[in-house]
């Protein structure tokens, strides 16, 4: 019978599992996340391919090969793989050159989605909530952001597997619209350098403590900043620090340095 559903609810539940806790199982330069792709699908492929060892085979195959995507919101992809792999279990009119055709046409647009959305938005809210919650050196940052990351993704990681599995083909279409691509990764673009500007200007201390003094004149260097832009400097801070590394090429750990001897130098001529 063409289009047959095999799996149950808990064999899709147990290959999401799979995925959540091996996705990144023998990453390596070869395939990179393809022994983890295959591995998540392959208690499924056994039910579908039971009586077919050589059909378990080439699926076990095409599923091994290269793949390499955003692994959180990259969840859906799995799940479309797995609906794609029943579908071809069942009807062997359906071309198998579709399921790996699909991975690898999903594997850039959700990377895309996936680090907007995650590490260019979620992560920078949860740190800059976590170190507001940290002033005066309480330990509390750490505990938030790993809390509430498990917490928001996690669930969104099994929801997307499953989701995946039960829109199948129709999923692609929607993750390869490229205006639909394009507006999500920009608005959420968007949303993640204000709230990096946000946590620039409320966590970077540069105060200025120079003042010019004539006579009975005292000029506040930083009152003047102020006037022009409130927290300049640190606006200017993290501008430089962007500039060289992305421009320049300068690691974290030279960056550090960097600010380190400036601050230094700054503070021995009194300027901050």
């Amino acid at each position: 019978m063409k289009n047959e559903k095999k799996l149950t609810k808990k064999d899709i539940s147990k290959a999401s599992l799979r995925w959540l806790f091996f996705h990144q199982s023998s990453h390596n330069y070869e395939r990179m996340m393809g022994t983890g792709f295959a591995h998540s699908l392959s208690g499924s492929l056994e039910k579908l391919y039971k009586d077919n060892p050589e059909g378990l085979k080439e699926s076990l195959k095409r599923n091994l090969t290269f793949f390499n995507t955003e692994p959180q919101l990259g969840a859906i992809i799995p799940g479309i793989s797995l609906a794609l792999e029943e579908t071809y279990a069942s009807d062997e009119e359906f071309d198998p050159e579709i399921i790996a055709s699909t991975k690898n046409a999903l594997m850039g647009p959700v990377a895309g989605i996936g680090d907007s959305i995650l590490v260019g938005t979620l992560n920078p809210i949860l740190l800059s909530i976590g170190i507001g919650l940290s002033a005066g050196g309480s330990a509390i940052d750490p505990l938030f952001f790993l809390i509430m990351w498990l917490l928001i993704v996690v669930p969104l990681k099994y929801w997307l597997f499953l989701k995946g599995y039960s829109l199948g083909l129709d999923a692609v279409k929607m993750l390869t619209n490229e205006r639909i691509k394009v507006m999500i990764t920009t608005a959420l673009t968007m949303v993640g350098l204000i709230v990096i500007g946000g946590v620039a200007a409320t966590t970077i201390q540069a105060p200025i403590i120079f003042q010019y003094v004539s006579g009975e004149m005292t000029i506040n260097l930083q009152e003047i900043f102020d006037r022009i832009m409130p927290n300049l400097m640190p606006l200017i801070i993290a501008l430089v620090s962007y500039y060289l590394v992305d421009k320049k090429g300068w690691t974290t750990n030279k960056l550090l340095f960097g600010i380190l001897a400036f601050a230094a130098v700054m503070v021995t001529l009194g300027i901050m």
